[in-house]
């Protein structure tokens, strides 16, 4: 379908499964390669970055604290995988982790929403289910999420997600973070002063 109500039972449905994270969802930023930061960003949780080192994290201004390290944009901590033990062997596990709960967000089937609004998403109210775009997907201006508290949502997209600043996703219904699934394929990019929600 291209819009309105989900496939699945409407707007009183709780969407799809939600995605496992395992050890992952220790983390409200995991990464491989690098996290680059332009400042300043209000970051809340833990950052995680392995095989890179540390100085693949830019933008943080990072302190060493023994198996993390911490920075004034982040209330949480910052691991890697050149910190002390036991953080890179916990590192590890995350990242397999992360990917298992990729490629299960990658593989569900049978969209509730494909391709809606072509990738322009902003100004709509998205109901509980699983979204598919085999395009890029961009938020010019707010979205909102409702739906109950168990009620999940999978972003299946081809492409980039693109966030512009100062907008927000708004949550209505009760709907929670956690059960809310950007699987991206391209670049996450969140403008400045952007509110982002979910994992």
């Amino acid at each position: 379908s291209t819009g309105g109500s989900s496939s699945t039972g409407g707007p009183h449905s709780l969407g799809p499964d939600p995605v496992v994270l395992g050890t992952a969802g220790a983390y409200v930023i995991l990464a491989e390669s690098a996290i680059t930061n332009v400042p300043t960003s209000a970051i809340t949780g833990d950052l995680g970055l392995s095989p890179a080192a540390a100085s693949y994290i830019t933008g943080l201004d990072l302190m060493k604290a023994g198996a993390s390290w911490t920075s004034a944009q982040v209330i949480g901590d910052v691991y890697a995988a050149d910190n002390d033990p036991p953080t890179p062997i916990a590192l590890v596990a995350a990242v397999a982790d992360m990917h298992i709960a990729y490629t299960d967000a990658a593989g569900r089937q049978d969209p509730d929403f494909l391709d809606l609004g072509a990738g322009a998403i902003g100004g709509l109210t998205l109901l509980p289910g699983l979204y598919r775009w085999t395009t890029s997907v961009k938020i010019p201006t707010d979205v909102t999420l409702e739906g109950e508290p168990d009620a999940v949502w999978i972003f299946q997209i081809t492409g980039d997600l693109e966030m512009s600043a100062n907008r927000d996703m708004i949550l209505s219904g009760g709907a929670g973070p956690a059960n809310i699934f950007w699987q991206v394929t391209g670049a996450v990019d969140l403008g400045a002063k952007a509110h982002a929600e979910g994992i």
